[in-house]
């Protein structure tokens, strides 16, 4: 992978260790913690309030969940998500990561814990290094009052700046800040002047978000009462100032979202984004294992009575076919600068309508959306811009194939 003002219109060829069927292939474990102290205007993930017995008995779910997994192989990469897992008291979070611990099969090579700003203390920390966690994602969404408070954030600017010198002292492998950009009110100084903070503090990864308008969601409301208005050349313009910047800083976009300093990418995400297999517990938890794929139900009482049961919460299972796979590995694979390799694919599902998907792939690159050298296939800087079309367009040339 290399800096922005040296990236496509070429791709890099990047090995893809496995196969997303492979029994020896690298396999991952996500908990989600479903425990926030209020709900952001923007956030459509799955929360729930946190009392004394919820956690008890969260921490009993997740044991029993885990206990119903055929574990047929070691966990290499774990991450944390939420919710807010640094809202568990440090007594709950070791006693969540003992119970993870006794199905890792070994040390993982990456653990990813999401921590909002507001919750880092050093006792936590300090747990958490016990466990064995590499890496630390702190949900900084903005350094800026204004724009916390139109997020609906919790911390303040003093927080993160807190929360960050307790991560770095505590001396985790790797830290990543995630940022949000167009926000109601935010131009582009304010997106510079963010990027400018995030970047003086010197991260190892750097999460950088568009705002996307979730249903259910406060924003959602604001928008479809005209409060709030899309704006996507703006978006766009915010785009190319943040991948530009960063390059110049030293880091390498590695996704259409992500960038790190080398050996610093997420391991976790390039793994689900190459389709490979992870296991997924708690409430809402997605898992992609055993030939199937479902998400666990998002409702902590309702799937705390599943496991008790001895039954898994999973939702909307559906079968892994050849065509299915294929079609997420080239949809996901794109999203990264590297690309795909579309030779490798057609080795690993010849089943899938490869003709149909030519035909749209010869069309993304006449329409400058794509770039392709031999069998690598990657997006233009343009491509990346409309990633989210593009997608739509691959889908299309997939259809009623991708679940047959």
């Amino acid at each position: 992978m290399g800096e922005m003002t040296a990236m496509p219109p070429g791709c890099t060829q990047v090995a893809a260790p496995g196969s997303p069927r492979s029994p020896d292939g690298p396999l991952g474990l996500y908990v989600h913690v479903p425990f926030c102290a209020a709900t952001c205007d923007f956030c459509a993930f799955y929360q729930t309030v946190p009392t004394a017995d919820g956690v008890g008995h969260y921490l009993e779910g997740i044991a029993a969940e885990a206990a119903l997994v055929e574990w047929t192989r070691p966990v290499n990469t774990v991450f944390w998500g939420g919710g807010t897992p640094g809202l568990l008291a440090p007594v709950d979070l070791l006693r969540l990561g003992t119970t993870v611990r006794a199905r890792l099969g070994g040390e993982p090579e990456e653990w990813t814990v999401e921590l909002a700003p507001a919750s880092v203390t050093a006792a936590r920390l300090e747990v958490l290094r016990e466990l064995g966690v590499t890496r630390v994602s702190l949900g900084v969404q903005s350094f800026q009052p204004g724009l916390l408070d139109a997020l609906g954030r919790l911390h303040t600017r003093e927080q993160v700046f807190r929360a960050y010198g307790l991560v770095r002292a505590a001396g985790f492998a790797s830290v990543n800040l995630d940022l949000m950009f167009a926000l109601p009110g935010q131009d582009e100084a304010a997106w510079l002047a963010d990027l400018g903070a995030a970047l003086a503090l010197a991260p190892d990864h750097l999460s950088t978000y568009c705002l996307t308008f979730e249903e259910d969601t406060k924003l959602w409301v604001k928008l479809s009462q005209g409060r709030v208005k899309l704006d996507p050349e703006h978006e766009a313009r915010l785009y190319e100032m943040t991948w530009a910047r960063l390059a110049a800083a030293g880091y390498a976009q590695y996704e259409v979202s992500n960038f790190a300093r080398p050996g610093h990418a997420c391991r976790h995400n390039l793994n689900t984004w190459r389709m490979h297999e992870w296991i997924g517990l708690g409430p809402s938890a997605a898992s992609q294992h055993a030939g199937f794929r479902g998400a666990n139900i998002a409702d902590l009482g309702r799937w705390l009575a599943h496991v008790a049961r001895g039954e898994r919460a999973t939702e909307d299972r559906v079968m892994l076919t050849p065509a299915l796979l294929a079609e997420d590995a080239l949809i996901f694979g794109l999203r990264m600068n590297a690309g795909v390799d579309l030779a490798a694919l057609r080795v690993l599902f010849p089943a899938a309508p490869w003709t149909d998907v030519a035909a749209t792939i010869a069309r993304l690159v006449d329409g400058g959306l794509a770039k392709r050298d031999d069998d690598m296939l990657c997006l233009t800087p343009r491509g990346r811009l409309l990633a989210d079309a593009v997608g739509t367009e691959l889908l299309g040339a997939f259809g009623a194939n991708a679940v047959g």
